[in-house]
C-alpha cells in the first residue's frame, strides 16, 4: 500500500509489484511495516549455502545493516542503533538473493551494480539508500523487535525481524527499470569534470 501523509510518500508492507514499479530513481520515500536485517553472512547462507531464510520476506523489505541490540529473548530486545552497511559488499550475491527470497525493497548505504539492477528489472524490486550517520535516530523508527534468527552469526550478522514506522527518508538508487542513480551521476560528473578541466587548461 502507498499513501501520502503530510507530503511524505509512505509504503507499507507487503509491497505489491505495482507499488514498486511506480518508484523511480531519485524518489524519496518512507516505509512502515515488516523489515528484516541481513548483510554478508545472511546473503552467503542463502545464496552459496542454499539455506532458506527462517521467515518469508516476499514483498517485504531487507536492510543491509548490523544493528546494535540490547536485552535478551527472555526479557525482550531493544534496538539501540541501526545504520546501513555498504551495499556493494552484497553486490555479487544480490541477484540470487532477490530471486530466491522475493524481497522487493533493499535498503543500504552507497550504490550497487549490474547484478542488483538486473534483479530489480526482472523481479520488480528497488534498492534505496538511507543517509549514513543516523543509526541512533533510525532506531527510533523501530516500533518492535519481533524476533531474531541465526544468532550463531553474531549480533550484527544475525537475521533480525522488526517492525518500523515511517523509516526514512530513503532515496531510490536503483529502480525496477534498472536505472542506477549512482552510475548515472558518475557519468554526469565525469563529463562536467572534463569540461572544467578543459576550461582550466585554457586559462593557464
Amino acid at each position: 500500500m502507498t499513501e501520502t501523509i503530510n507530503g511524505k510518500t509512505i509504503l507499507t508492507t507487503p509491497f505489491t509489484e505495482e507499488d514498486i514499479r511506480a518508484l523511480h530513481v531519485g524518489d524519496a520515500v518512507y516505509i512502515s511495516g515488516d523489515l528484516v536485517t541481513g548483510r554478508d553472512d545472511v546473503h552467503i547462507r542463502v545464496t552459496e549455502e542454499g539455506t532458506d531464510l527462517p521467515s518469508d520476506i516476499r514483498g517485504k523489505a531487507l536492510m543491509h545493516a548490523g544493528p546494535i541490540v540490547k536485552g535478551s529473548a527472555e526479557d525482550g530486545y531493544q534496538m539501540v542503533a541501526i545504520g546501513p552497511t555498504t551495499s556493494m559488499r552484497m553486490e555479487k550475491l544480490e541477484y540470487d538473493f532477490i530471486r530466491k527470497t522475493g524481497a522487493r525493497f533493499i535498503i543500504g548505504k552507497g550504490g550497487m551494480g549490474e547484478h542488483t539492477a538486473a534483479a530489480c528489472r526482472e523481479f520488480g524490486a528497488v534498492h534505496c539508500v538511507l543517509p549514513a550517520g543516523n543509526a541512533v535516530v533510525t532506531a527510533l523508527c523501530v516500533e518492535e523487535i519481533n524476533g531474531v534468527d541465526w544468532l550463531d552469526l553474531g549480533m550484527p550478522e544475525a537475521f533480525w525481524r522488526i517492525s518500523v514506522r515511517c523509516l526514512g527518508p530513503l532515496i531510490v538508487s536503483i529502480d525496477s527499470s534498472g536505472r542506477n542513480l549512482f552510475e548515472e551521476k558518475k557519468k554526469e560528473y565525469t563529463v562536467r569534470k572534463e569540461e572544467q578541466l578543459g576550461r582550466i587548461s585554457r586559462l593557464l
